[in-house]
């Protein structure tokens, strides 16, 4: 019995803490970058470019259903991960577009756009460094 008690406490406590981790990821500013050698780009094409509107850029992913991913799909296009599911699905079926390359984490999207003058993708505020130039996003 004493056990068991002990394994509800402990899994109380991972949730606990993987709730805080969430909330101070939450907190953290999402910045869309660009190469610097890039030109500007506004709210809009941002949009357009990673729902596959504007195809002359590439768009770089953070992983589908990370924080990141969410929190910048609802900034920059307005719609839940749902929505910009349903809407590549349809962009898939009907052969308009390629969807964004996904790499896992700020570091491997940073460093891809810093290689690419034509790509752009979005990071933490905090991971920025000389290597990508900051859009903003409105």
């Amino acid at each position: 019995m004493q056990f068991a008690s002990h394994i509800k406490i402990s899994a109380l406590g991972a949730l606990i803490l993987a709730l805080l981790l969430a909330a101070s990821a939450r907190a953290e500013e999402i910045v869309v970058i660009v190469n610097p050698a890039s030109p500007p780009l506004s709210k809009d094409q941002i949009a357009d470019i990673y729902l596959a509107r504007i195809n002359t850029w590439t768009p770089i992913d953070q992983a589908v259903g990370s924080l990141i991913y969410t929190e910048f799909y609802k900034r920059a296009t307005g719609r839940d991960a749902a929505q910009v599911k349903a809407i590549w699905s349809k962009i898939l079926f009907t052969g308009r577009g390629v969807p964004p390359k996904q790499l896992l984490g700020s570091d491997a999207v940073k460093k891809a756009v810093a290689a690419n003058p034509r790509a752009v993708g979005y990071i933490e505020k905090s991971a920025v460094d000389d290597s990508v130039k900051v859009v903003p996003l409105g």
